[in-house]
């Protein structure tokens, strides 16, 4: 019988200690890809020696310092024997582990990094995961390998992409940052302000492919939109003076809050109106408003997260939808669209106008973004559409609607309600 503990220890540890790692290892080769290299073949060590040898008493440092070891191993190889190596040989020093030495030999006396560095390799990691040199994709990609600590495969099955693809965004990633010559280092209070939309931006979008996947079976996909409320979670320790920081945590935790209540027992999905609020997680959305409590203390206003959570908030607070503050969020959704212009917003505040004021206002509103780009192959203009004519009364044109949401819905979940929705109404 195969013993697994060392398996889950190492994912477990990995898990965990990863960021910091990587960091560590790029702080001390000053290259972020050799580092992430070095930390991936520690990782491969561990899940052959751990399981035989078992788990050592210091998990991390062990990690860390088959890294370091596998750092001279490559200088070496270069023949590069400069500072760098000299630097490394020395740090290791005794009690560390002899270049060529068998990992287990590592030693719990061992610093596992200075603890003065810790945040800051983390958040180096981060920003440069999340460069602007580098796609969107790749960005995501990376994040969720190096900050995250997923594998290939765990990114590619979370968006539903060829593992293949992904290793290649990661490689390209890596190349691209060393070709620009990114420094592994804290940008500067300028730069990180300037950068900082990237990273908070790349977070969203992870949370969002979670919350409400674009495709396959599952509505929710709960493990890619906890990792980014983890990431978010983490970024608001390392940076706990800007306020967006905040803003987007208190938005992940507050739509998150509404997760178990969303779906039913089969999966399918339980529209707003018909969820059991008993069945939110009131835990999450007392962090949330914390969250979005200190987002307010720390800033001048909220920014486009904040604004985002406070029309959270404002559902979840609320006892029931006809108890909803809906013309608060009518004006939170307008300050939105000032802030930061989106059909998507635009067709939100729609939304929420018909809840307030009637269906027909919001009719007009959703009529002017027909000719929208960006929603012109999204099922989310269509659907709305549907029900706004669905409560005036226009069934037949209703059923077209729902025939054409149907069509460009590219989620199971979603397009069996959208379907089930028509039925009701032939």
């Amino acid at each position: 019988m195969v013993d697994t503990t060392g398996r889950e220890a190492v994912a477990a540890v990995w898990r965990i200690e990863s960021a910091r790692i990587v960091g560590a290892l790029a702080r001390y080769t000053g290259d972020f890809a050799l580092a992430e290299d070095l930390a991936q073949e520690a990782l491969a060590e561990a899940l052959v020696n751990w399981p035989r040898d078992g788990v050592p008493h210091n998990p991390a440092g062990w990690l860390l310092t088959v890294g370091r070891r596998r750092a001279i191993d490559a200088f070496r190889r270069r023949s590069a024997l400069d500072d760098r190596y000299s630097v490394l040989a020395r740090d290791l020093g005794e009690g560390g582990v002899a270049a060529g030495g068998p990992a287990t030999e590592v030693v719990d006396s061992e610093p596992l990094w200075d603890p003065d560095q810790v945040d800051d390799d983390v958040l180096a990691l981060i920003f440069i995961a999340c460069h602007p040199v580098l796609t969107r994709e790749a960005r995501i990609a990376l994040t969720l390998r190096v900050v995250g600590g997923l594998s290939s495969d765990e990114i590619a099955k979370a968006f539903l992409t060829p593992t293949a693809t992904v290793q290649a965004r990661i490689t390209r990633a890596k190349k691209t940052l060393a070709a620009a010559r990114v420094p592994f280092a804290v940008p500067s209070a300028q730069d990180r302000h300037e950068r900082l939309g990237s990273v908070l931006s790349v977070l969203y979008v992870i949370f969002t492919e979670g919350s409400s996947a674009t495709s396959g079976p599952d509505l929710i996909r709960l493990d890619l939109a906890a990792e980014a409320q983890r990431l978010a979670r983490v970024l608001s320790r390392l940076i706990p003076a800007e306020p967006e920081v905040h803003g987007l945590l208190a938005l992940l935790e507050l739509t998150a809050a509404r997760f178990p209540a969303r779906t039913d027992a089969h999966g399918h999905p339980i529209l707003l109106e018909h969820q059991n609020r008993l069945r939110w997680d009131h835990a999450a959305i007392r962090r949330g408003r914390a969250a979005l409590d200190q987002a307010t203390k720390v800033g001048r206003g909220l920014g486009a997260y904040g604004i985002q959570a406070a029309i959270a908030e404002c559902h979840a607070v609320a006892p029931s939808v006809d108890a909803t503050d809906w013309n608060r969020i009518v004006l939170l959704y307008e300050a939105l669209g000032r802030l930061a212009p989106s059909p998507i917003v635009d067709l939100n505040r729609a939304v929420a106008v018909s809840m307030a004021q009637g269906p027909a206002a919001a009719l007009d509103l959703v009529d002017n973004l027909e000719t929208s780009a960006a929603l012109a192959n999204s099922h989310l203009l269509p659907s709305v559409r549907a029900e706004l004519l669905i409560r005036s009364g226009r069934t037949a044109e209703a059923r077209t609607e729902l025939d054409r949401a149907i069509a460009l819905c590219g989620n199971e979940s979603e397009r069996t309600l959208l379907t089930k929705k028509l039925a009701d109404l032939t």
